[in-house]
């Protein structure tokens, strides 16, 4: 089943590049673990395609992509080569890695949305589809580093982005199954998604925009109140004397003897 994206070679393009660079990012979260070489090679493929590839799995299209396509693979297998051989210096490409993670983000979100949508699949199953393309890879990654899944721990827009470009792409391609776009449209406006995505994400970053937490709150106005929950009272226990019959006062006990 066709893609528009991959139905163009300057996409495809784009995708293997984004591909290779997210493969980087795994391996260089392996090598500062001082991993060794397989581990980092095996960090790079399941960073770069293990969101692909828990979308096919849910899909039913078996065997994944993430290990049928020799491009894809071998994209992932060599970059986690060059990390192994050039860490320090794409250790110290800081903002390139955000650029190109951010394409990544954007291509493979609208990717999976549409290969979702093009198995007949509902929008919001789409939604979550292209959701797990584009961030079950690097949680795969973390969790096997054992780290924070950087979708928690980056409080810049990360998820949101990707989520924003699911929505538009299930509206573009229920747009083109109503006749109103055709495939040169459906490809100019997934283009114009991926592009939202990316802006987005860098914007985040570059002025520190990020979604608010739980409301501050210094005191609860509504409190619980349950009969099981009362704590028991306990009242002091009142002893009696246990010889209490014997305790006569003396005159009766005159009167007692003497009758």
């Amino acid at each position: 089943m066709s893609v528009a994206l991959e139905s163009n070679a300057v996409f495809i393009g784009i995708e293997y590049l984004a591909i290779f660079c997210s493969g980087l990012s795994g391996g260089l979260a392996a090598t500062r673990k001082h991993y060794d070489i397989f581990s980092i090679l095996m960090i790079s493929w399941v960073t770069a395609l293990g969101g692909g590839i828990v979308r096919d799995v849910l899909l039913g299209s078996l065997p994944p992509t993430g290990i049928t396509n020799k491009g894809y693979v071998l994209s992932a297998l060599l970059s986690g080569v060059v990390v192994a051989i050039a860490h320090p210096e794409i250790g110290n490409l800081t903002r390139s890695m955000i650029v190109v993670d951010a394409m990544a983000l954007g291509l493979f979100a609208v990717n999976g949305t549409a290969k979702a949508m093009a198995f007949h699949t509902s929008g919001m199953t789409a939604v979550f589809l292209g959701m797990f393309t584009a961030l079950a890879g690097g949680l795969i990654r973390d969790t096997l580093l054992n780290e924070v899944p950087s979708i928690i721990r980056d409080k810049h827009w990360y998820a949101v982005p990707s989520f924003v470009g699911c929505i538009l792409t299930v509206i573009v391609s229920k747009c083109v199954r109503a006749g109103i776009i055709d495939l040169h449209g459906e490809m100019a406006l997934d283009l114009g998604i991926v592009a939202l995505v990316v802006a987005m994400r860098l914007l985040s970053v570059k002025f520190n925009i990020m979604l608010p937490g739980a409301l501050e709150r210094e005191r609860a106005h509504l409190r619980m109140r349950s009969r099981y929950l009362r704590r028991p009272v306990v009242h002091p226990q009142v002893h009696e004397p246990q010889d209490a019959a014997v305790n006569i006062p003396p005159e009766a006990a005159g009167k007692h003897h003497e009758g």
